[in-house]
């Protein structure tokens, strides 16, 4: 009941039963004056019965305001005070304290709003821990990043102006290696930077339809020569009966491949290595899966290497552990596509990495040259 409907009827009671008192004091007075007295009205009997008849109507008017105006009250006031106390424990840093409301009148309402507020505060004072977290150990792991090439650089250099470079060859070494991990701190920072901008969700997508089987054929095609230097085998394998039509960004799609298929190089240890590109699709959505022969990924490990910064290697070595960023770049990208991305793996057999992407409409029934 609200608390309106309450006064209301409050008020209502309180006209309703004094008259009704009236009329039954009246009776009973009745009764005792022409029953039992026989209707002899002695001028002191009459005076006793008005006095009588006053004191019970107004003893009746102050029960029924009293009472009536105690348990309006205490319904009102005793939410109110429940909700002082929480806002006091709230101001004092205790988002612990909880306010239970069984009424379902405004201060009912108030108090679940309340709550919710409260659940909301908690809710983001954990997740600003949580962040506060993940700053330090975003810091923490940058640190440690751009400290190991700045020493080698460091090093190298010492050696050059102390004159251990005292050949053409170890200087053009020492050079060589400055340049190289001056790279690495190039890239590292470049890394950082686009997925910042993903995780605040600054970057601009250029989204069009795409059909991954035409534009899959023609990114593994100009793979291949980059790949045969490193010995490796890339190919691809479509249900040509399917449509493989999607919403994307050619670019950053670029950049997903590139990331997983780095990754996958760094961790090769066959003598033929291996690339395997599956397409394949559903009604909703089409499926990307990438698959390796490389040294593959512990299960206790592959819950995280899409986190940023984390390393199969746990000694952080970057000729093979690389930024720690690109499976994390590569979370976010298809993320923000509405898509997903997970991995399945066993060690010494390979690793194999699927995202999926929303199916669109089949452009080729527009379009039938679409592919050629």
């Amino acid at each position: 009941m609200t608390i309106k409907k309450r006064l209301l009827l409050s008020n209502i009671a309180m006209i309703v039963i004094p008259v009704i008192a009236f009329f039954v004091i009246e009776i009973m007075l009745g009764y005792v004056l022409f029953i039992l007295f026989e209707g002899d009205l002695m001028e002191d009997r009459m005076g006793l019965f008005l006095s009588i008849r006053f004191i019970g109507l107004l003893t009746v008017l102050i029960i029924t305001n009293g009472l009536l105006t105690y348990f309006v009250a205490k319904s009102i006031i005793q939410p109110v005070k429940r909700l002082q106390q929480a806002a006091k424990e709230i101001s004092n840093g205790n988002l612990e304290f909880t306010i239970e409301s069984s009424s379902r009148d405004e201060l009912g309402q108030l108090s679940e709003t309340f709550e919710l507020m409260r659940k909301r505060l908690k809710e983001s004072e954990e997740l600003q821990t949580r962040y506060a977290e993940n700053r330090k150990e975003l810091i923490a792991s940058i640190s440690h990043d751009l400290k190991t090439p700045m020493t080698s650089i460091k090093g190298y250099i010492e050696g050059i102006r102390d004159g251990i470079a005292n050949t053409p060859e170890k200087m053009e070494r020492y050079i060589e290696t400055i340049y190289a991990k001056t790279n690495d701190m190039d890239q590292l920072i470049d890394e950082l930077f686009l997925y910042s901008k993903l995780d605040l969700n600054q970057v601009h997508y250029h989204f069009e339809h795409i059909d991954l089987w035409s534009y899959l054929s023609d990114f593994i095609e100009e793979l291949a020569f980059d790949l045969e230097e490193n010995d490796c085998n890339v190919s691809l394998f479509v249900n040509n009966q399917d449509t493989f039509i999607v919403q994307a960004d050619r670019e950053q799609l670029k950049r997903v491949l590139l990331n997983i298929i780095q990754n996958s190089l760094k961790y090769m240890d066959k003598d033929e290595k291996e690339i395997r590109v599956i397409l394949t699709a559903n009604a909703d959505q089409v499926t990307v899966t990438i698959k390796d022969n490389g040294i593959g990924i512990s299960e206790e490990a592959i819950p995280f290497i899409f986190e940023r910064f984390y390393r199969t290697d746990t000694s952080r070595n970057t000729a093979t552990g690389g930024s720690g960023l690109g499976l994390a770049i590569v979370r976010r990208i298809i993320e923000q596509h509405e898509g997903e991305i997970w991995a399945e793996s066993k060690q010494g057999i390979g690793t194999s990495i699927s995202f999926t992407l929303p199916k669109v409409g089949d452009v080729n029934e527009k379009n039938p040259d679409y592919r050629r």
